[in-house]
Formats: C-alpha cells, structure tokens, sequence
C-alpha cells in the first residue's frame, strides 16, 4: 500500500477520498487554488501545496503543476477524483512518466472510450447492444440532418467528447435540426475543445440505468446498477441502489454487459458503464443499450457502497498499489436501498439558476450519510460547481429509504444562500417517484408542480419575529410592563413581500402574535416555546437575516423602519447579470430592436451557459460590457431606451 497519495481535486471528492485513505493508514496531499486556501479539504489533508489562480485552467487543471508537487511532497500517487484531470489521459501518462502511480485506468483505455462514437463501435465488437444512430466521422451538416430523417425523429446531438449534458441537444422535427446543430458544437467547442458530434435516437420513455464496475486490469466484476433517471437539464438529481422494478434477468444481462465493456478495454479500477432503458414496457433484458463509459469513480458511488458494504476508494488503492481484486462476483451482493440526494446551492424557480454566498449554517441529521466539501463559513464560489453536500440513506426497503430521505431532507439546516432543498423534498413526495415509475423526463413533465413554492407558514413568519425582537429569551423584567401588557410591531420581508406583525406580550412565557388575519399563540414550558401548540422552529441568524429551519428552509429579512431603499422602483429597462460570471457573448447592438424573449447576451458560470433575455419590447439603447469581460452579480450588460 502507499505511504502517500495527492489527490488532484477539490471539494467534497477530495475529502471523500481522503477519509479512506487517512482511515488506512495513508497519508494525504491537498492541491488548492487562491479560493480554496482555506477550504476544508485544505484542512483536512496532511500537506496543502497551493498551486494557482481561481480559474480551474490557472490551478485544477494545470496538470504539470500538480505532478510536480506530488512530486516535492513525497507522494507516490495521484488520485484524480471525479471532474478537472480525472478522464485525461495526457495527464495519466504524464503521471507514470514522471514515475507516480495514476490511481485509475490506463491512458489507453482512458482514450478508447473518451470519445463517444468509437467508443460504441467498440462496445458492438465486444456484445454489448448500443443505440441506433449515426457515429461517423463526416461531420458536415446536411450529412448529420440526413442521418438524423435515417434514424427518425426524436433525435439526440451529443457531443463526441461530452459529458455533464453539455453539447447535448434534444431535437424533435427536421426543421428544428439545424439551430440545435449550431447550439451543440458551439456549446461543445467552448466546454472541451471538440465541436464533433453523434446522432443518436431517443428513447421515449427512457430511464438511466448504469452498472458500476471494477476491474484489475484482466478481470472485471459489477456491483449492481443504479439508477440515475431523475435528472434535470441531463444533470442528476436523486439516485438510487438497485434500480426501482429491476428483475433478476435484466441485472444479470446488464451486469454482464458492463463486464464485457471493462474487461474489453483492460479496464482498471473504478467505472461506470451508462446504458439507456425503454421503460415503456417494464424492464426487459433487450431494451437497454449502451451510452457511455465514465472511465473514474462517479459522483454516485455511495449508494452502490451503502448497499453492498463496499468501500470503492479503498478498492481504488488497493488495485492500484497492486493488490487483487478484494472479492469476486460470487462474493458481491445486494442489502437493502440506498438514496443520494444532491444538494445544490441554486435558485430552482428561477430556472435552478446557480447561486453563490457564505453558508452561515450547515447541518445535517444523524441518520444519513453527508458528503459535503464546505461547512458553516464557507462561502460557495462562482468558480466552481456549487455543490452543497450528497445526502445519503439506506434502509431495509426502498418504501422505507425514500421516508427516510423525506425526514432527512426536512431536518437539514442550511443558511446563507438559497438552495435546492425544498425541491428534493417535493420529488420525495412525487407519487409516481415514489411508485418507481420514473423515466428522464418526469421532472420536466412535473416542473410547475415541483418548483411550486407555498407561501410561507404563519408559524415560520412569527419565529422569525420573535428572534428579531429578541423574545425567544425574554425574562419577568423585561418582557412586560407591570400596568399592562406589551404591544410591538415589527416588519419583515420575504421575496420582496412586506410582513406586518404584532404582538401582545403577556408575560416571560405568552405571547400573542397578529398577522393580518393570522393569529398565533406562543407559548414557553420547561425553557421550550410553542406556536399554536407545535414546537418553535430552530432559527439562524445572520446579520439582518433570518433563516427560519421549517418548510426546508425560510428565509426573511428585518425590515429598519428607518431605512429607505431608494432602490425599491427597480428599473426594468436594464439586463444585469443574476450571478457572477464571464460574458460569452453578447448579441445585442445599440439601436438595435427586440422582442420580449431575445436573447442579449450568454453568461458563464459555474461551468454552465446562461441566456439573458429581453423583459420586454423595445429598442436597444446601450452596450454596457464587451464579450470576454468578468462581472460581478447585479452588473448592467445591456439598457434598453425608456418606454
């Protein structure tokens, strides 16, 4: 085994990997940038090499840089994590040349399944079935338009190097092909450098099942199938182990399947082989085909390690520093039904528009597992994904791992920045997610319902006024006057809407609480309050910020009656970035005319292309930035002439 590994990531892969190998004995070498330098896996590591910008291309994905400083520290092997160099295989052969151990595949078979097309030629020698599409080299338009009436429509473009949904357009009619052509290679070129694509057919009710591997090199086994089918923007949202409705006939072929697919590459370590399900007639063992192979460990994993106890970072090394495979297929098998939950901080009516800020509160429960690379005081990045933590839980059944995540989910305390908590929550209780009949689609189908956010509980308005004003810990003294009983008031705002409050302070331990029509009761018995009877919810403060723990979180914010927001009109004739970022492209030209709808300009960030849009009619009056510029969130980019 090693002494000592660097792991050339960041975040909460870098943690992940680091628990298994300090827990065995191997020490750790952390690679950071100027805004991880004092991140927790910074912390956590046994040595911190600092090597660069923010940028991911001036730090994360300067591989020479990272090799040279596992080569200062003493380490004997690099694990790539997931992201940045982990499916580069210029950077696995820099790494053997430089005599360090790459903790993953080989270069070669890196490469043989890197690119999509050649990738599936290669499945079909080796058995194993693919989707029907075109995957050749001609790339000219009409070629892949001809292709795409050969397949028939629905049609998928997929970038040839693509991953993470990027360069993948969903095309439904022959005349919608072109622009979505356009749309994907530009998207393609800017992400990897590769504007080449496929033509695939869609499935129409397709489900996304994918089978984790390990192999040593010769052999390879599979630890069962996941299912991945809740995914937005061809992102996933919730996972799950074993897939929902799976029969004893589909896993063996699939994992079969995913076996052939390792050991045809001579595949080492931990991967993934994705395959695409028709689920329009239950799970049948000639309706699955091959996607693509994820050539390093998935995001995923840990409910493949709740339900068969293995540990694939340990499996990692061990295989890596030369070790057999731990155990044999005839040794793996299936307890119970785990869940992940992805916890993002992203604003989900708004689009699930990435978000940024400093979390002043992060906590989970007791009964689920966390994976998570920041903690209270971290701030989420514009650098990077925004990634909050993956919740995790397993229990004896599937009907009883999804209760569980339902319970976790209401139990987990964030603040400081808006999240996709409430939206988990509400896929949890999603009828047809919880029957298991998903398919990639259903949160599209489900979108308005899913993102529907209730107004805010009385309950959850009169905690957060009752820790603005300080009553939660009023005493005999203070908390009345002795001839009569006190009244306040106070406002609040919630999502631009102002709450109007008041209370009658009856004494250190009742207080009655008026809001419009709305009256609570609250009450204190053995230093406990309750509203209406029901327990007072937690409550986190932040400046003049109240984050109320009810309803997945609420947040509000103290109103100073003093305080004027000269601001408060807003100007609707101005387009302003929502979040820092680069601008890509800008569209819009000075006295040019637009429609409601118009796309003016496209902004990075976190890894994803943003449209801005036009508000309303009118005519362009001012070009306020240049393609290439880095602004901040709330800049103006385009103004439009008054009304």
């Amino acid at each position: 085994m090693f002494n000592k590994i660097l792991i050339a990531n960041r975040g909460e892969i870098a943690c992940r990997v680091m628990e298994t190998a300090q827990k065995i004995g191997v020490s750790c070498v952390a690679v950071y940038s100027d805004a991880d330098a004092s991140a927790k896996h910074v912390q956590m590591a046994d040595q911190a090499v600092h090597i660069g910008g923010a940028a991911p291309a001036e730090s994360y994905l300067k591989g020479d840089v990272i090799i040279q400083a596992a080569l200062d520290t003493g380490a004997q092997a690099i694990h790539p994590g997931y992201g940045f160099l982990s499916e580069n295989p210029d950077f696995v052969d820099a790494v053997e040349a430089a005599g360090l151990v790459f903790i993953g595949p080989s270069a070669e078979a890196i490469r043989k399944m890197g690119l999509k097309d050649a990738a599936k030629v290669l499945m079909e020698q080796a058995g194993v079935p693919v989707v029907p599409g075109y995957h050749g080299d001609n790339q000219d338009a009409e070629h892949l338009a001809g292709a795409a009436d050969t397949i028939g429509y629905p049609v998928l473009i997929k970038a040839v190097a693509g991953g993470g949904g990027k360069g993948m357009r969903l095309v439904e009619r022959p005349e919608d092909f072109a622009a979505a052509l356009d749309s994907a290679r530009g998207e393609a070129k800017t992400a990897f450098g590769n504007d080449a694509v496929l033509v695939e057919k869609f499935v129409a009710k397709p489900r996304h099942i994918e089978v984790q591997v390990f192999g040593d090199g010769t052999h390879a086994v599979h630890l069962f199938e996941r299912d991945c089918s809740l995914q937005r923007r061809h992102q996933k949202v919730i996972e799950e182990a074993p897939a929902p409705g799976m029969t004893p006939e589909m896993r063996a072929a699939m994992g079969q399947a995913g076996v052939r697919a390792a050991e045809a590459i001579g595949y080492k370590g931990a991967g993934t082989v994705e395959f695409i399900v028709d689920a329009s007639d239950g799970l049948r063992p000639d309706r699955f085909w091959f996607m693509e192979m994820n050539t390093r460990l998935q995001v995923e994993h840990p409910v493949t390690e709740a339900i068969t106890g293995v540990d694939l970072v340990e499996w990692q090394l061990r295989v890596a520093a030369g070790e057999s495979l731990p155990k044999q297929q005839e040794d793996l098998s299936i307890r119970g039904h785990a869940f992940e939950a992805r916890l993002y901080a992203e604003d989900v009516p708004k689009g699930f528009l990435p978000a940024t800020g400093t979390l002043t509160h992060l906590e989970f429960p007791a009964n689920c597992r966390a994976d998570s690379g920041v903690r209270a005081g971290d701030t989420i990045s514009p650098w990077y994904d925004p990634m909050i933590a993956k919740v995790v839980v397993h229990g004896p059944t599937r009907s009883v791992s999804l209760e569980t995540l339902h319970r976790v989910l209401q139990k987990t305390k964030v603040a400081g920045t808006v999240t996709n908590l409430a939206f988990l929550g509400a896929l949890t209780r999603h009828a047809g997610f919880a029957s298991g009949d998903v398919d990639t689609g259903l949160i599209g189908r489900e979108l308005e319902e899913l993102v529907q956010e209730a107004e805010p509980s009385v309950v959850a308005v009169v905690a957060a006024a009752m820790t603005a004003l300080d009553l939660v810990n009023v005493a005999l003294e203070t908390g009345f006057s002795l001839w009569a009983p006190l009244h306040r008031a106070v406002q609040l705002s919630a999502e631009g809407e102002t709450l109007d409050l008041d209370v009658q302070v009856d004494g250190p331990d009742r207080q009655i609480w008026q809001m419009g029509e709305d009256r609570v009761l609250a009450e204190r018995t053995s230093d406990r309050w309750t509203l209406n009877g029901a327990p007072m919810p937690d409550v986190s403060v932040s400046g003049s910020t109240l984050t109320v723990f009810k309803d997945y979180g609420r947040s509000f914010d103290l109103i100073d009656p003093l305080d004027r927001d000269a601001s408060a009109t807003g100007d609707t004739n101005v387009i302003e970035a929502p979040m820092p970022g680069l601008v890509k492209a800008v569209f819009a030209t000075a006295g040019q005319a637009v429609q409601e709808g118009d796309r003016l300009a496209i902004l990075e960030a976190m890894k994803m292309e943003h449209s801005l849009l036009a508000a309303r009619d009118g005519v362009v009056a001012e070009v306020l930035v240049e393609d290439g510029a880095q602004v901040e969130a709330g800049a103006a980019l385009v103004r439009l002439e008054e009304e």
